[in-house]
């Protein structure tokens, strides 16, 4: 029996644009579960992201003739996924309100002069950063930057004092100023988060 775990991501590829079912299961599970994980970050929607990553491998059975047998696979399905939750989220089709305005807002500056990275893509990392912040500090950041609420309402909403919402925007300012910025320049950054400070 063949075994299909020993052939390179360049000969699966050879063999799926050959009708191979084999090879396309392999494939799938070498990389469905990272992509699904991948993209669930993204969403943070399971269901949403399930379908998307099915959608995202019936196409590469049924068009294999778009990636060539020498591309890096990983690399072509990770862009091929962002790319689908770009085209979800500005459908309107998921239900995270976030990524929405993130979506729109990338959009609308996609034109912008950027350091390293597109609009769309420092949009996802900025989500995935915000994410990774300790859940206290995430929420009161949410609750200012997303929801557009004052220090003071934050504060009655959260029962705690205004000073404190005041530092904990001001600490997850401070971080994601570290963690993004090598990867757009400080206007730009300041024109995403720093003009909307209360």
């Amino acid at each position: 029996m063949t075994q299909y775990g020993n052939y390179t991501d360049s000969e699966l590829v050879v063999m799926l644009k050959d009708g191979n079912h084999a090879s396309f299961a392999e494939i799938y599970n070498r990389y469905g579960m990272v992509i699904y994980y991948k993209v669930n970050q993204m969403l943070r929607d399971e269901e949403a992201a399930k379908d998307l990553v099915q959608d995202l491998f019936m196409g590469l059975w049924t068009k294999p003739e778009l990636i060539r047998a020498d591309a890096n696979l990983p690399g072509y399905l990770y862009i091929a996924s962002r790319n689908k939750v770009f085209n979800l989220i500005q459908k309107g089709n998921t239900r995270n309100d976030f990524l929405k305005l993130i979506s729109a807002y990338a959009t609308e500056v996609s034109t912008e002069t950027m350091d390293k990275l597109d609009a769309r893509e420092l949009m996802g990392i900025v989500a995935m950063e915000i994410e990774k912040l300790p859940p206290k500090m995430k929420k009161v950041f949410e609750l200012s930057r997303l929801e557009s609420l004052s220090h003071r309402e934050i504060a009655e909403k959260l029962g705690i004092s205004e000073q404190t919402v005041k530092a904990q925007v001001h600490n997850a300012l401070v971080i994601l100023k570290a963690k993004l910025g090598g990867y757009v320049s400080g206007v730009f950054f300041m024109l995403i988060w720093l003009d909307k400070i209360k």
